[in-house]
């Protein structure tokens, strides 16, 4: 390979890698106006967490997830999750 080829494919890699970089900037930067990319969380309050975790046996874990003013019940086993219950979080006891 002659050194004039090399120094074309050096030159074009890093003129891709910028292309790619100057792509990531403006989507972060004017993303959200355009509707590209979901708005965070403003509120700063957690809108999904994991109230208790308990494990049943060795393949069955059961789970009680709050997601916002909702509470559910979930099984995880050996097979797909089962939602056993959901209710709203204030009717807890």
């Amino acid at each position: 390979m002659e050194t004039s080829m090399i120094l074309r494919m050096v030159v074009g890699l890093a003129v891709v890698l910028g292309l790619l970089l100057l792509a990531a900037a403006g989507l972060r930067l004017w993303g959200r106006r355009l509707g590209l990319v979901a708005p965070a969380n403003t509120e700063g309050a957690k809108r999904f967490a994991l109230a208790e975790a308990m494990m049943l046996d060795s393949r069955h874990r059961l789970l009680r997830v709050r997601d916002g003013k909702r509470e559910h019940v979930i099984l995880l086993g050996a097979s797909a999750p089962v939602v056993v219950e959901s209710r709203d979080a204030e009717e807890q006891s």
